[in-house]
């Protein structure tokens, strides 16, 4: 049985834990943009109904262009590509989910069960490529969502593009925490070896029972190491990226996880402060009292502490690492550990000199 309320009236219940199982979110409340909600309840007649499990659903959309620009003065690109919207990875502090709201799905377990995937953006990109007015510049992928998440194994967007950009000697960034890259190394290590790729892996914690249960279907940090071994063995230069730190819940990790990171064979280092942009707070907030009631009250403090009392300040230059005491321990704390490891802030700069369009179908080949 269904009925709606005004978004002022809705007081959601609970969504139980069998339902949600290998999943971030603790609920699924409507979209910030929505009047009206749509809710679930039992009819009284009979006993308690057995309810289906969240399960991830799978809709395409038919892209009318692949290249997202920005001129965010906070991030080392101004250009990127979306295989995905939504994320199965379903990492519970993803600064992406408010990015649901504009589709009219739930920032909460909408956003890892129902995803949107778009298998024509690899032709879409090869056509902006051609624009005889571009210029390249490194092509950023996993800025939004995930990259190589589940889904990409059976779609393979990701690797189409791929193609694309290896076909048009284009230099490409990649960040992920999937390990489903391996399986491209065939193209990644020849980019690399001509200065066109380079990747960061992100691991947030060393802690396979704080990974699962904050990125509940994100491989877990050992797997992770591994796949920056494959990566360096590659030759594809790598950087760990401990995104997000959680104050009071992994910064105590900072010096371990570099140096785990470090021998298996990351040549540079970066991190972001946990950022909770609209949505998100309340959502991490449920999730701290489920599954870290003891810590919950010393992180919201810590946040709030960075960002003038408040649970997330958006300001240029701030968002990322935050301010006051505490931030500046932390990155006082990673500039040392790198220092000591011998790890760099930031991998070689990609070439773009090599940019060349492949000839298409129906071109003439040149004389000379």
């Amino acid at each position: 049985m269904f009925y709606t309320l005004p978004m002022s009236e809705h007081d959601p219940l609970p969504i139980d834990t069998n339902r949600r199982r290998a999943r971030g979110a603790q609920s699924n409340h409507s979209g910030r943009f929505e009047r009206l909600v749509r809710e679930e309840t039992h009819d009284g007649w009979d006993g308690p109904e057995d309810r289906a499990a969240f399960r991830t659903f799978v809709t395409t959309e038919r892209p009318r262009s692949a290249i997202t620009r920005n001129t965010s003065p906070d991030v080392p690109f101004d250009r990127s590509v979306n295989p995905y919207r939504g994320c199965e990875h379903g990492c519970i502090y993803c600064f992406a989910r408010p990015s649901h709201a504009y589709l009219g799905f739930s920032p909460g377990l909408d956003f890892e069960t129902r995803l949107i995937a778009r298998p024509g953006i690899a032709k879409v990109l090869e056509q902006e490529l051609r624009a005889r007015r571009y210029r390249p510049a490194p092509m950023a992928f996993g800025t939004n969502t995930d990259p190589y998440q589940p889904v990409e194994k059976t779609h393979e967007i990701t690797r189409n593009c791929l193609k694309v950009l290896r076909d048009f000697n284009h230099p490409v960034a990649i960040v992920t925490k999937g390990t489903l890259i391996e399986r491209d190394l065939d193209i990644l290590s020849d980019m690399a070896a001509k200065g066109l790729a380079h990747v960061g892996i992100s691991v947030t914690t060393l802690d396979a029972g704080l990974s699962r249960a904050m990125e509940p279907r994100v491989p877990p940090p050992a797997r992770r190491l591994a796949t920056i071994s494959a990566l360096a063995q590659a030759g594809v230069p790598v950087r760990v990226m401990m995104a997000p730190v959680v104050p009071a819940l992994t910064d105590h990790e900072i010096e371990g996880l570099l140096t785990a990171a470090r021998d298996a064979g990351a040549t540079a280092a970066s991190w972001i402060m946990l950022r909770l942009p609209r949505e998100v707070s309340p959502l991490f907030q449920d999730w701290l009292q489920a599954h870290r009631p003891d810590r919950a009250a010393r992180v919201m403090a810590r946040l709030r502490e960075m960002h003038g009392g408040q649970d997330y300040s958006p300001d240029w230059g701030k968002r990322m690492r935050g301010e006051g005491h505490h931030a500046q321990m932390i990155a006082h704390r990673f500039r040392l550990a790198m220092r000591r490891l011998g790890l760099s802030e930031a991998l070689p700069p990609l070439r773009r000199d090599l940019f060349a369009p492949p000839l298409a179908c129906g071109d003439q080949l040149a004389l000379f």
